[in-house]
C-alpha cells in the first residue's frame, strides 16, 4: 500500500477555551518568579553594562537550537578581530547569531516607540535574520510561496512529523494570530504568550527561521506588556536543554489538543529562566562591585571607566575597549590595561601574539556562559 503524504495541519482559530483552574499553581509561580526577576533588574544602577552580554546569551541559546554551534566566547572573539583563520561554517553561525542579537534590539527599539507586534515588524525581525549569505536564498522577510514540512535530516513529506498549512492560507492564519495577539486581552498575559508560540510555530509563516522569530516574539511580547522593565528573560535556554519535549508538545497540541500540558511547560520555564536568571544578575552585580573596587584601588579614574567598559565587551582588543570606555590617550589605556594584567583581572588570549593583542575578562564570560 502507497505511503501518501499527510495532508497541512490548520491551527484552531483564536481565542480557544482555556481550563484556567488546572494553571493556576503553575501560573502563580511563574508571576512570581518574573515579579523577582523585574525587582531584580530594577536594582541594577548601569543596566546597559549587562544588556549586550545578555542579548548575546539569548542570541546564542536560540541559534543553537537550529543547529549553530558557536559559543558566546568565539562571538565575542570575532568581534574583536581575534581569530581571522575561523572556518566559513563557524563564521555562518557566528553571522547568524549576531543577527539575531541585531534583531532582538532592533525589536526592543520598535516597542520602545510603541509599535504593537504585527505582521510587518515580524517580517522585519525575519529580514534581519536572515541578512546573510546562507539566508539570501530563503525569501528574508516575506512568508513563504511553497508547502515546508518538518522531519529528521533526509525525510520526504510522506515521512515528515509535521505539514504546516499551505502558503495559501498563511494570511488568514496570521491576520487571526495577530488580532488574538493585540486586540485581546486573555485572563492571564503569560498563558497568552504561551498560545501564541505554539500557534506561530504551527502557522510555519517562512521558509526557514520559524523557531527563532517565534522565540523573539515571546521576549518582545513580556518587554510590551510591563511584565519586564528589561527584556531579559530568554526560555531559549529552556527550550534546548528540553527540546525533545518542547516539541513532543507543541506536536500535542496539534494532533490531541493537549493546551494544558505544552502551557504548564511553558509556564515552567519562565518560572525556572526567571529564577535563574535572578541569579546570573546578582552574581554579575557582586562580580561589577568588586572589579569596580579594584579599580578604585590602582588609583586611577581610567581604571574605573576601564572596568566598566569590560562588562560591555568583556573580550576586546585595545582599540576597541579605548572607544568604550572614553580614554582618549593611548597611552593611559595601555598603562590601564597592563594594571589590569598585573592585577589577573583580564588575561591575555594569545601571550604569543606581538601585535594586534585580544584580553578577555574571563570571571564575567564564566558567569554568561
Amino acid at each position: 500500500m502507497e505511503n501518501k503524504a499527510k495532508n497541512p495541519f490548520h491551527p484552531k482559530k483564536l481565542p480557544i477555551e482555556i481550563d484556567y483552574l488546572s494553571l493556576l499553581p503553575a501560573i502563580s509561580k511563574a508571576q512570581a518568579a518574573l515579579a523577582r526577576l523585574d525587582a531584580t533588574l530594577d536594582q541594577l544602577l548601569y543596566p546597559k553594562l549587562l544588556e549586550r552580554s545578555f542579548l548575546t546569551q539569548e542570541a546564542v541559546q536560540s541559534s543553537r537550537i537550529e543547529g549553530t554551534m558557536a559559543t558566546i566566547q568565539e562571538v565575542f572573539e570575532f568581534e574583536a578581530d581575534f581569530d581571522s583563520d575561523i572556518s566559513d561554517k563557524k563564521r555562518d553561525d557566528i553571522e547568524e547569531i549576531l543577527n539575531y542579537r541585531k534583531a532582538l534590539k532592533f525589536g526592543v527599539g520598535k516597542i520602545d516607540q510603541g509599535d504593537p507586534i504585527t505582521e510587518n515588524l515580524v517580517k522585519e525581525l525575519h529580514k534581519i535574520l536572515l541578512n546573510s549569505v546562507s539566508g539570501a536564498s530563503k525569501a528574508p522577510g516575506e512568508f513563504r510561496k511553497g508547502q515546508v514540512y518538518i522531519g529528521s535530516h533526509g525525510t520526504t513529506i510522506k515521512e515528515a512529523s509535521y505539514v504546516p498549512p499551505e502558503p495559501q492560507h498563511i494570511i488568514e492564519h496570521f491576520s487571526n494570530l495577530e488580532k488574538y495577539l493585540n486586540n485581546h486581552k486573555e485572563q492571564d498575559p503569560l498563558v497568552q504568550i504561551a498560545i501564541v508560540h505554539y500557534q506561530f510555530e504551527a502557522i510555519h509563516p517562512f521558509w526557514d527561521g520559524n523557531g527563532r522569530v517565534g522565540r523573539l516574539v515571546i521576549s518582545l511580547f513580556l518587554y510590551k506588556h510591563g511584565l519586564l522593565k528589561k527584556p531579559w528573560l530568554y526560555l531559549s535556554e529552556y527550550f534546548e536543554r528540553h527540546r525533545q519535549e518542547y516539541y513532543r508538545l507543541l506536536r500535542g497540541v496539534s494532533e490531541e489538543e493537549k493546551w494544558n500540558e505544552w502551557i504548564i511547560f511553558f509556564l515552567e520555564g519562565v518560572e525556572i529562566q526567571s529564577l535563574d536568571a535572578c541569579e546570573k544578575v546578582q552574581k554579575i552585580k557582586n562580580l561589577y562591585e568588586e572589579t569596580k573596587e579594584k579599580a578604585f584601588d590602582m588609583g586611577s579614574v581610567y581604571a574605573v571607566r576601564f572596568a566598566e567598559a569590560m562588562f560591555v565587551k568583556p573580550i576586546f582588543n585595545r582599540r576597541l575597549i579605548q572607544r568604550v570606555a572614553k580614554i582618549q590617550n593611548y597611552q593611559t589605556l595601555s598603562n590601564v590595561v597592563e594594571k589590569f594584567l598585573k592585577a589577573k583581572i583580564i588575561s591575555d588570549l594569545d601571550p604569543k601574539r606581538e601585535r594586534n593583542k585580544v584580553y578577555a575578562f574571563i570571571d564575567l564570560i564564566r558567569l554568561i556562559s
